[in-house]
């Protein structure tokens, strides 16, 4: 007759139990299949994909220094590589990576928006069609992918850590999008949303601040050497200091909510170096009167927030341009 064992001894190991008693290294060489398995390798990103896919005569054309003179630049219209288009100058398969890199730069619910202005704005004409590059190459930290054409400009680095924020260096966005003199409602244009925000901020102003919101010189100049240009002084307007902490609070989660078409990690990138520097209480907040305000409704169609580390001008006359430089980025 059988006698069954009622001692520990008796009783099922776990894994855990094995690796006790006999070492990690023991049980690994013992049971290979308990071995923890390789990690995935990571995946490239888009504009990694779109840069492996190169070939030797595309590289030598659009692949630009890091410190390339360009690389600061920014117009309302422009194109880094103006030889070198994305109809004529990659694959089909490449184009597609352009798009989809574009895409993913701006918030979902914007996309549609984004690629209809593209399209727009290349006015029927195909020699309007954008313009890509890149600055540096993988072995640079600061390694860039930048998207240029008509009334836009975009960029991101190109390794996964060095994802998020726009990098220190302008970018572009503007449209008009039924005539190019656009009437004081914006019809159709993807970004007077912004513009609206702008005067649901100026709304929380008393009387006097609003006195010195408005000023009377002209706003920036659109060259594109002046249009960035970041001063330490002479700055227009009301200055963030004066501003209530309520106020403050209140504008950057407006400034929050302006950015919101774009990649959110570019948004919040954005915002923390903002917040972690103190930077608004350095800056100075403008609108413009005249013919920069049209219907003469006071709904203020360009603005400035700008100060010594940064440069936000939307001109809404005659139809909508934003610069966005953050320079401590």
């Amino acid at each position: 007759m059988h006698t069954r064992l009622n001692t520990p001894v008796a009783r099922s190991f776990s894994r855990r139990d094995i690796f006790r008693a006999i070492g990690a290294s023991a049980v690994s060489a013992a049971f290979p299949s308990l071995q923890a398995a390789p990690a995935a390798p990571v995946a490239d990103s888009l504009t990694m994909q779109f840069y492996k896919s190169l070939s030797e005569e595309q590289h030598a054309k659009i692949v630009l220094p890091s410190n390339h003179e360009k690389r600061g630049y920014v117009s309302n219209w422009w194109y880094i590589c103006p030889e070198q288009r994305l109809h004529t100058f990659y694959t089909k398969e490449q184009q597609d990576l352009v798009r989809q890199i574009f895409e993913s730069l701006h918030h979902p619910d914007y996309r549609e928006k984004m690629n209809w202005q593209v399209q727009k704005d290349l006015m029927g004409q195909i020699k309007n069609t954008p313009s890509v590059g890149f600055f540096g190459t993988p072995q640079d930290e600061d390694f860039e992918f930048i998207y240029t054409g008509h009334h836009v400009t975009r960029r991101t680095f190109v390794h996964p850590d060095h994802a998020a924020g726009f990098g220190g260096r302008p970018i572009f966005y503007g449209n008009f999008a039924k005539a190019f003199r656009e009437e004081k409602d914006h019809a159709g244009n993807p970004f007077w949303y912004q513009g609206l925000l702008f005067n649901e901020f100026v709304g929380v102003l008393n009387g006097k601040q609003r006195e010195k919101l408005l000023v009377a010189r002209q706003p920036r100049p659109e060259k594109p050497t002046e249009v960035i240009t970041r001063r330490a002084n002479d700055l227009p307007g009301l200055a963030g200091a004066d501003l209530t902490q309520d106020q403050q609070f209140r504008l950057l989660a407006t400034m929050r909510r302006m950015l919101v078409c774009f990649r959110a990690a570019d948004v919040e990138a954005t915002m923390q170096i903002l917040e972690s520097q103190n930077l608004i209480s350095r800056l100075f907040i403008s609108c413009y009167g005249g013919e920069f305000d049209i219907g003469g409704d006071k709904v203020w169609d360009t603005w400035q927030i700008e100060g010594p580390d940064m440069v936000w001008y939307f001109r809404g006359y005659p139809h909508i341009h934003g610069y966005f430089h953050l320079a401590a980025a």
